[in-house]
């Protein structure tokens, strides 16, 4: 497993029977969380004195309450800030296991030690756009929800990256990657952050299932001659790390280079124990020394 153990201004305290509990900086949140099927004490207090409850509904869907929590404050991960604000279906606006997966790429965007173009789609509010630009990439960042774009770059300003090549992009995902092949436009790495189940800004609707294979195969094309990466994250039940390592290779397999597909995770303080959030699969080329 892949382990986003670097935080210092998030932690899972404690999971249990359905929940998680969460510090966000100053502020402690009580999530649900589908993987937490055991049920074990909750000694920790913040179960009681929380700032924040989700509470899921029997007929779908749920709804917050809030105790002293500000409509918006932000955390830090290393230069990189973000503003977070709880909204619908439980979401905070940040994914803190994908940290694990930003450590990795920017590694490898600085050891290039050439100019990189980096591809962000299902880009939400810019975590890995942030971590890609702040390693000195070139980011093309595309979402199909305009407020997401408009977070994310409330982000980058807040991260002071306010001038760093970015494009913000706000399109049908699948529909942009066909235009950019026609249009001849290549990148050197590729990051997809693909829903479950989502809408398109004219309605088109997007299912994993059904369109996951089609869009590797389609961001294959991208790629430039000499590309860096390529990584696919998934949170949808089914598509499990060999999953993901099978379609990358179906996609990816003629140009060489080395897969690798795990559970990504954040490790759970009061237990010890590791909280699994998804999975990640990467393609990196191997190059000669």
């Amino acid at each position: 497993m892949w382990i986003a153990n670097h935080w210092k201004d998030y932690e899972v305290i404690d999971c249990s029977n359905g929940e998680k509990l969460e510090r966000w900086g100053n502020y402690l949140l009580v999530r649900p969380d589908p993987q937490v099927i055991w049920d074990t004490p909750r000694v920790h207090s913040g179960w009681k004195q929380h700032n924040g409850h989700y509470h899921r509904s029997s007929k779908g869907g749920g709804e917050w309450e809030f105790f002293q929590l500000p409509q918006q404050w932000e955390i830090h991960y290393g230069s990189l800030t973000f503003h977070l604000k709880p909204f619908a279906f439980k979401h905070t606006g940040l994914f803190p296991e994908q940290a694990v997966n930003w450590d990795w790429f920017g590694e490898k965007i600085r050891q290039s030690s050439r100019p990189v173009k980096v591809l962000n789609l299902f880009a939400y509010t810019g975590g890995a756009t942030l971590a890609a630009a702040a390693a000195g990439a070139a980011v093309t960042h595309v979402d199909a929800s305009k407020g997401m774009v408009s977070w994310a770059r409330e982000n980058a300003r807040a991260s002071g990256l306010e001038e760093a090549p970015i494009r913000w992009i706000v399109d049908d995902c699948v529909k942009f990657v066909e235009r950019e092949i026609r249009r001849g436009n290549r990148y050197d790495a590729v990051i997809m952050d693909p829903p479950s189940y989502g809408r398109g800004p004219k309605g088109e609707i997007w299912k994993i299932e059904e369109t996951i294979h089609r869009l590797i195969g389609l961001c294959a094309q991208l790629l430039s001659k000499d590309p860096l990466f390529f990584l696919v994250n998934s949170y949808t039940t089914g598509l499990q790390p060999g999953v993901l390592a099978y379609l990358l290779g179906t996609e990816l397999g003629n140009l060489g280079g080395t897969i690798t597909a795990e559970e990504i995770g954040l490790p759970v303080t009061d237990s010890g124990f590791v909280l699994p959030c998804g999975a990640s699969g990467r393609w990196i080329l191997n190059r000669v020394p």
